[in-house]
């Protein structure tokens, strides 16, 4: 395997755009990137759960990917997301990954056959692609969505894998981030999913985080994250506490309908979500506007 990229920092979760008649927003993708490049981010994810992955086709998917290896400056970390519950489609999915020039491929358990994905199971699942792909593979643990958590015992047999190379864990349990951590080897990176818990999993040894918030608040979580490393501790605790009310409400309780809405009013492109999402309510719109009018400007100026 040629040598790989540090994963670490602050990497979107890309929202995939559509126009209002439902096609894939390729134009507006490539503008919403560009100016990400701006902003500090270490890289991108391209079809985490925000990307709204599993409305998408195979053609949609791979128009997408080559957008964002077009759009990406150079040296950013490019992560895609491959997973789904065929063990040999995850792998036909990675394998346009790596001909695309990712660095990364982000794979979710299968969890449709949810009683049958046992630790054994999962563990064939992710050797058979691992030892398959030409690229690194990263586990990916969003047991809010899919139901199935990959268990510590599972990642620590996993890391043994030498083209396995790291997770996202999107749990939001710091337990469970320094358990997996202290499992695997030293050289097996782990980035947090959840926005409200980026302090603490980096305090017990996380390298960053994927975050869905970075989409619309990228100066603030960017700074966060420099003021991590710092070691500036109450700066770390008071921009951490600002990303609490945002993350729980636009991103936890409106989904990516709250994050697609935010984008539009920081003046990225957001735009629809594909059904069955529900776009948000006016009651959904006027507390999402209160929310970053609050943060928006202390995010710009940080």
């Amino acid at each position: 395997m040629a040598s790989r990229p540090q994963l670490k920092g602050i990497i979107p979760a890309l929202t995939t755009p559509f126009e209002a008649h439902g096609s894939v927003a390729l134009a507006r993708l490539r503008e919403n990137i560009g100016a990400y490049n701006r902003m500090g981010l270490s890289g991108y994810l391209a079809f985490g759960s925000t990307g709204e992955s599993v409305l998408l086709d195979r053609a949609e998917f791979e128009r997408v990917l080559a957008a964002v290896r077009e759009a990406a400056a150079p040296g950013r970390i490019l992560i895609a997301g491959t997973g789904v519950d065929s063990t040999s489609e995850t792998i036909s999915r990675t394998e346009v990954a790596a001909k695309l020039g990712f660095d990364f491929a982000l794979v979710c358990p299968p969890y449709y056959f949810k009683p049958a994905m046992n630790s054994h199971a999962l563990v064939e699942h992710y050797r058979r692609v691992a030892d398959a792909s030409r690229i690194p593979i990263l586990l990916y643990s969003v047991p809010q969505y899919t139901g199935v958590a990959i268990e510590v015992d599972v990642a620590a047999r996993l890391s043994e894998h030498p083209n396995v190379a790291g997770m996202k864990d999107s749990s939001g349990n710091v337990d469970r981030v320094g358990a997996i951590l202290a499992s695997v080897p030293e050289s097996f990176e782990l980035l947090t999913g959840a926005s409200t818990t980026v302090y603490p999993s980096m305090a017990v040894g996380a390298k960053g985080g994927i975050l869905a918030l970075a989409n619309f608040l990228p100066e603030l979580c960017v700074a966060l994250y420099d003021a991590i490393v710092a070691r500036d501790a109450e700066k770390s605790l008071e921009l951490q506490r600002r990303l609490i009310p945002p993350t729980a409400r636009i991103v936890g309780a409106m989904g990516v309908a709250g994050v697609k809405y935010a984008m539009d009013r920081r003046g990225y492109y957001g735009g629809p979500v594909r059904a069955p999402l529900l776009p948000l309510g006016d009651a959904q719109k006027k507390e999402a506007d209160a929310l970053v009018a609050a943060l928006a400007p202390s995010a710009v100026s940080v």
